[in-house]
Order: C-alpha cells, then sequence, then structure tokens
C-alpha cells in the first residue's frame, strides 16, 4: 500500500535528519498529509510550526538551533547564541540570537524565540563556520569573529558578557590575539578592543 511505504520514508527521513520540515518530503515525493496522519498517530511530535521530529528522539542541546537553522537557512547563529555554542559565557540565553543582513525582516518562528540582530556587508559574511549537529547544518560565527561581534554589541550584551568572552577564548587558546584583532578590524571595534588585549597579553 502506497501510503505505508510513504509513512516509512517520511520516518525514516525523521529518523536521519532530527528535525523535518513539511518541505523536506517534496524530496521523497511524499505528500503533505503524510505529516498530520503520522503526529496523529504520535509517531511523529510537531515541535513548531512545520516542524516535526520522531515522538522518541533523543532531544539534544543543539535541538532549538536546528530548529532555527531549518526554517531560516541564512541566518549566522551570532552573540549570546555563538558564545554559548563555543562555551565562553556562563549565562544561559533565554532567545536564539541570530544575525542578518540589513534590511531582513524578522523571520516569522514560533518556536524557538528568537532575537534578530542586524549585520551589514563583512561583518555578515565573515567569520562564519559551518558545523553539523544532530544531522542539521548550522552555520555559526567562529571564537574569534563572536569576540568581536560581543564588543561590537557591547550595548546589548554587556561588556562584562565581551570581557568574559575575551578572556576564556584566550586562556583556553580557542583563539590567537591576531584573530581577534582581525575580526575587531571587521566589525570596526579594534579601538575598543586594543586595550583589553594589551591588558592580557
Amino acid at each position: 500500500m502506497p501510503s505505508e511505504t510513504h509513512s516509512q520514508r517520511v520516518l525514516d527521513l525523521a529518523g536521519q535528519r532530527g528535525l523535518l520540515r513539511a518541505s523536506d518530503l517534496d524530496a521523497i515525493g511524499a505528500p503533505r498529509v503524510v505529516l498530520t496522519r503520522l503526529n496523529g498517530a504520535g509517531l511523529l511530535e510537531r515541535v513548531g510550526r512545520g516542524l516535526y521530529r520522531l515522538t522518541d528522539a533523543q532531544v539534544s542541546e543543539f535541538e532549538s538551533l536546528g530548529a532555527v537553522a531549518a526554517k531560516v537557512p541564512q541566518a549566522v547563529f551570532c552573540l549570546f547564541t555563538a558564545l554559548q555554542f563555543h562555551e565562553l559565557t556562563t549565562q544561559l540565553p533565554r532567545q536564539v540570537w541570530i544575525a542578518m543582513p540589513r534590511g531582513s525582516h524578522s523571520p516569522r518562528i514560533d518556536y524557538p524565540p528568537i532575537k534578530m540582530v542586524q549585520f551589514t556587508g563583512e561583518a555578515f559574511s565573515a567569520g562564519v563556520e559551518e558545523v553539523e549537529r544532530d544531522g542539521v547544518r548550522l552555520r555559526v560565527y567562529g571564537v574569534a569573529k563572536t569576540v568581536a561581534d560581543s564588543f561590537k554589541h557591547r550595548n546589548k550584551i554587556g561588556l562584562d558578557v565581551a570581557l568574559e568572552a575575551l578572556k576564556d577564548a584566550r586562556s583556553r587558546n580557542k583563539a590567537s590575539v591576531d584573530e581577534i584583532w582581525r575580526y575587531a578590524k571587521v566589525c570596526r571595534v579594534a579601538n575598543v578592543i586594543r586595550p583589553y588585549l594589551e591588558g592580557i597579553g
């Protein structure tokens, strides 16, 4: 029976991907009604608008990032979220922080709550790393860029958070002074960051 094959294909795909978007079904030729059926049967769980996962899936700390990356592929995780990703902060952000190019509209997502910051030009495109977690490709700023961003947006996240990130990045050799300096110039905060960089030498 074709519907059973569709269901199995959808469940297999959900197993591979972790998070499944309704549009992912097009690639395997399954109608979207299968999602509703599997959800009703208790095999799939709806975690947000058009976003599903296996009911018995192991939920990881990266699930909320995966949910955002699936919905907004061009977003880059930044500031508090990037700091947490790189273990450079003790803060636990209540929102997922994303960078988008200037002029972007805030994405409409009902899960998880997001905070969008607009970056321009090279400040948006430089220092992006792509990593895979739970089968989802995440775009996140690297350590040195995140430290520079923290100084640039210190009025949003606090200078104490930026300083904590800088100290941790250096003491744990996660970024060199040269790398941080390069991104400080990209973000136009070289003068702001210089005394702190010299201070921890």
